[in-house]
Parts: structure tokens; C-alpha cells; sequence
């Protein structure tokens, strides 16, 4: 079986050491993901991990549920903190725990994969993805349903030209898996990485979402 708490924190791990480098400047600029700067995703991608059971639900009854709402939240709290203590913030929880452990730790893995390549796409800063990661990542994609991802992949044959993986039936959807994952998630600057028949559904769904 998949240790994907292992992978989730080789890749917490990875994404700390990038961004340790990145200069002040860097780290204001916008990523992929809408309206958050590197500053607030590295914010981010820990912020679960330090809530207790009964602190996460204390927090989504507090924004009635809305993940939007529990994100904005968080953020406002990682805001008080500096640059050099958000990058040992997301040392010290590496490992996931709490909440981002659902799913076998999946959550932890996909969200900080994806986030990941928001900053770095958005930089100009590429990189090549572990396959056992991205694989990972790719297998749980379509059933994550807090993320558009389900929605977007419906109906579509997406197949990885690099990685050997492939999933769904209908129009053929194909490209790399880190391109893939990225358009699954709702990014649209994946997508010009992307071809077959399917490609204009798959660019329908994550414009509409963007």
C-alpha cells in the first residue's frame, strides 16, 4: 500500500525548501490559485494541521460549513506571521495529522501538490514532479469532492503521456500527469499542455470555474 502520509510529507518537505529561497518580493507575488499570494498559500497548506478535531469543527460551524470561509480564517491568522516562521510552520508539520490525514493523508498529499504548482507555475519555476506523488495524486483526483476536480474529469478518457496512468471513458484527454493534475484542479494554465478530442469539454468546465 501507498504510504501516502509519507508522500505527503516529502512533499511539505520540498515545497518548504523552495520557498525558503524565494525572495521577499516572490513572495507577494499572485499564484494560480485565485487571489491567495505564495505568502498565503505557504500559510496555507499547514493551517489544518495545527486544529484539533474539535477546533476544525468548532471552525466550520463558526463559517457554517463553508470551506471558503474556514480557509479566509485560517489565513488570518497565518498573516501574523513572518516569513521565516511560516517556512518552519510548515517544517515542524510536515508530517499531516488531524484532519488532512483523512483519506490515508490523500488530502495532505493533493493539496499541497497542487498548491505547490501554484506557486511554481506562477514564478516561472518548473520542476519535475516524483512520479509516486503525482500518481498518487492523479488516483484520487476524481473522487475528491471538495475540489472541482470530479466535476471536471466526468465523462473524459484522461490519460498521462508520461506516467503510463490513465482513467475514465469518453473523449481522450492527454498530456503530462503534472499538466493534468493542475486542470483537474481548476487551473486553467494547464491546458494549453493538453490535447485530444476531449480537450474543449475539459477547457469548458475549468473556465466556467475559474
Amino acid at each position: 500500500m501507498t504510504d501516502l502520509k509519507g508522500l505527503a510529507a516529502d512533499e511539505r518537505r520540498d515545497l518548504a525548501d523552495y520557498v525558503e529561497g524565494l525572495s521577499a518580493l516572490e513572495w507577494e507575488r499572485p499564484t494560480l490559485c485565485t487571489e491567495w499570494t505564495v505568502r498565503d498559500v505557504v500559510g496555507h497548506v499547514p493551517a489544518y494541521d495545527e486544529l484539533s478535531w474539535r477546533a476544525v469543527l468548532g471552525l466550520m460551524v463558526r463559517s457554517t460549513f463553508s470551506l471558503t470561509r474556514c480557509n479566509e480564517e485560517l489565513l488570518e491568522r497565518a498573516g501574523r506571521l513572518g516569513r521565516g516562521e511560516l517556512v518552519a510552520r510548515l517544517r515542524a508539520h510536515a508530517v499531516p495529522r488531524g484532519f488532512t490525514t483523512l483519506f490515508g493523508s490523500a488530502i495532505a498529499l493533493t493539496d499541497a501538490m497542487i498548491h505547490h504548482q501554484d506557486i511554481r507555475r506562477a514564478l516561472g519555476h518548473p520542476r519535475t514532479v516524483p512520479e509516486d506523488r503525482l500518481v498518487a495524486v492523479l488516483n484520487f483526483l476524481p473522487y475528491a469532492r471538495a475540489l472541482p476536480a470530479p466535476a471536471n474529469a466526468r465523462n473524459l478518457r484522461l490519460v498521462a503521456t508520461d506516467l503510463g496512468w490513465a482513467h475514465g471513458k469518453g473523449p481522450e484527454v492527454t498530456g503530462p500527469g503534472e499538466a493534468l493534475m493542475v486542470a483537474l484542479a481548476g487551473r486553467p494554465d494547464a491546458l494549453k499542455e493538453l490535447s485530444g478530442l476531449g480537450v474543449s469539454l475539459l477547457t469548458e468546465r475549468v473556465s466556467g470555474a475559474s
